[in-house]
């Protein structure tokens, strides 16, 4: 479950999207059942949701287009 601006501690700019794929890997069944590292998970496609709105929040950063429409992410 993703949490919210107010339980975050400021960082990045994706960092909220950053957390939450990081929690979601490590609370995984393929993590606590499998015992692989969360690396392996993600190339698995374990949480690929998160992944992808991480990966579109980067994006985001480098698109000069972000400057009218606003970063993705939170």
């Amino acid at each position: 479950m993703p949490r919210y601006y107010e339980d975050k501690v400021e960082g990045g700019a994706c960092a909220g999207v950053k957390e939450d794929l990081g929690a979601c890997l490590l609370q995984s069944a393929c993590v606590l059942q499998e015992g692989k590292s969360p690396r392996q998970c993600l190339k698995e496609g374990h949480c690929r949701a998160l992944q992808y709105s991480f990966f579109e929040c980067k994006r985001s950063m480098l698109d000069t287009r972000s400057r009218f429409r606003g970063r993705k992410g939170y």
